[in-house]
């Protein structure tokens, strides 16, 4: 199960409370002000800035 569009809609980053983006392969949320990437683990996203990995991590479309 992916995460709902509804849950995308009210979600937002913790740290700047900006918008976030699925990423390309739908396991992570991107925060593309604060260059961060946090996980989404068993369909729950991890919203906890210690735990978000710097957006360079993140595989670049192609």
């Amino acid at each position: 199960m992916a995460i709902s569009a509804e849950l995308l809609e009210i979600l937002a980053c913790p740290k700047c409370k900006g918008d976030i983006n699925l990423n390309q392969t739908g396991d992570a949320l991107i925060c593309e002000h604060c260059k961060l990437v946090y996980e989404i683990r068993d369909d729950i996203p991890i919203m906890l800035i210690d735990e978000a990995k710097p957006l360079e991590d993140e595989p670049r479309k192609s």
